[in-house]
């Protein structure tokens, strides 16, 4: 008996090892890819960042599990709305020579770092201060259909259906300002 027990304890510290390295994992990843998204030159390079930073809030979504949010981000955030959005880069047909010049890049990325340093510290000492013993483990209804949607269609209805109509005023944007491009040639 004595024995199982110290063999579960293991297994238990093993699975909250690993799961503080996918956190860490997929941190660094959402991190790198909003800054690839910035950083990057070229919109299809940042489309890409951008997938990378979705993909990793969805790894994320998993660990707090949140199963309906995971499943939301992959299938709609990192699936079709990347999907259309690199389907409407590749329709613009953006060239380097298309691109504004950018300069003063390295001033401006400094200056973003100094802003965004003491929001950085702040949740560092935050994290910190917190004890692993102070977790809450979500009941099992956390992040279900039920809940969400209850949710999304009673307190945030209009700014959902908002949200839609400012994604289809944005591709109906794109088109228009792509039939302009091409008829200037």
């Amino acid at each position: 008996m004595v024995h199982s027990a110290k063999k579960s304890t293991k297994k238990g510290a093993l699975e909250i090892m690993f799961a503080d390295w996918l956190f860490t994992m997929f941190t660094v990843f959402a991190v790198l890819g909003a800054a690839g998204l910035v950083l990057f030159r070229h919109p299809m390079n940042g489309a890409m960042s951008l997938v990378v930073t979705l993909i990793s809030l969805a790894g994320l979504y998993a660990l707090l599990s949140a199963k309906l949010i995971f499943a939301i981000q992959l299938i709609v955030y990192a699936g079709a709305i990347m999907s259309l959005i690199i389907f409407i880069i590749m329709f613009l047909n953006i060239q380097e020579e298309d691109l504004p010049p950018e300069e003063g890049l390295a001033k401006n990325i400094a200056i973003g770092a100094l802003c965004v340093a003491p929001i950085g510290m702040f949740l560092m000492k935050v994290v910190h201060r917190i004890s692993a013993s102070e977790g809450v483990t979500p009941d099992q209804q956390f992040g279900g259909v039920k809940e969400v949607g209850q949710v999304l269609f009673t307190n945030w209805l209009l700014p959902f259906e908002l949200v839609s109509i400012l994604l289809l005023v944005a591709l109906v944007g794109a088109v228009a300002l792509a039939g302009k491009r091409g008829e200037k040639k």
